[in-house]
Formats: structure tokens, sequence, C-alpha cells
């Protein structure tokens, strides 16, 4: 029997989305104002997922606070009031779009969990606008 917990956390970050290799004019066509040159903020909202067995000695999937620590260090305390573009190492060449944070965020929390366990990551870009990355 496998029991899915999850944490939500939140962190607010800037960015713009643009692609170097097209035009402004392009960009502008594609990402709209989420081009903006002068980038925009969004205050995301974070899902975290861990599905697996429980524990019979502890009566966990995984311990919670356990969980809350490796959101807080990889994902809160590297993007939270950041310009994702600018002060992270992890968008320098990548888009960040919901869908490569969602994707960037699974795959800094993945190496930190037991290999059985199984991640999901649901990120809210905004109230209505949401991605979904199970690996």
């Amino acid at each position: 029997m496998k029991v899915t917990v999850s944490r939500k956390a939140q962190f607010n970050a800037a960015h713009r989305l643009y692609n170097p290799n097209w035009s402004f004019e392009k960009n502008d066509e594609v990402f709209g104002k989420c081009n903006n040159p002068n980038y925009h903020g969004h205050n995301y909202q974070l899902i975290v997922s861990v599905k697996g067995t429980i524990d019979p000695e502890t009566g966990y999937v995984i311990d919670m606070k356990d969980l809350k620590a490796l959101i807080k260090e990889h994902v809160e305390d590297v993007f939270d009031h950041r310009n994702l573009n600018l002060d992270t190492e992890d968008f320098k060449e990548l888009n960040p779009t919901a869908e490569n944070i969602a994707v960037v965020i699974w795959n800094k929390l993945r190496p930190h969990l037991k290999s059985e366990l199984e991640l999901k990551v649901v990120l809210y870009e905004t109230e209505r606008n949401f991605v979904e990355f199970e690996g």
C-alpha cells in the first residue's frame, strides 16, 4: 500500500520569458507581457508530494520536517525574492517558464529522497495556471 504526503511552500520571484535567438518582435508575439525587458514577478505556490510505503517503525512515508527542510534549502532559499534570469545559475541558459521551473525543482529535490519514493511537483504560477511534473 502506497500513501502520498504533500507539503505546500511558496516563493516570490521575478523573471522574463524570452528566447535570445529571436527578435524582440517574435519574443513579444510568443511571450507577450512575459517578455517585459524589465521583468515581472509571481507569487509561486508549490506543492511537493512524496509517495511511498509507510515505514512500520515510524508510521511515516517521509518525516514532514525533513521534507520541509529540503524544500527550504533547495527551493525557497535559492529562488525566493530572486530574479530567476539574473540571480540563479539554473536559468542562465534556460527560459524560466513554469514548466522549466517545475522540472528544475524536481531535479533539485530528487537526489535527496530515497530511491523507492516517488516525487511529484505542482507549481502554481498564478491561481489559475499551474504545471505538474513527476519525472
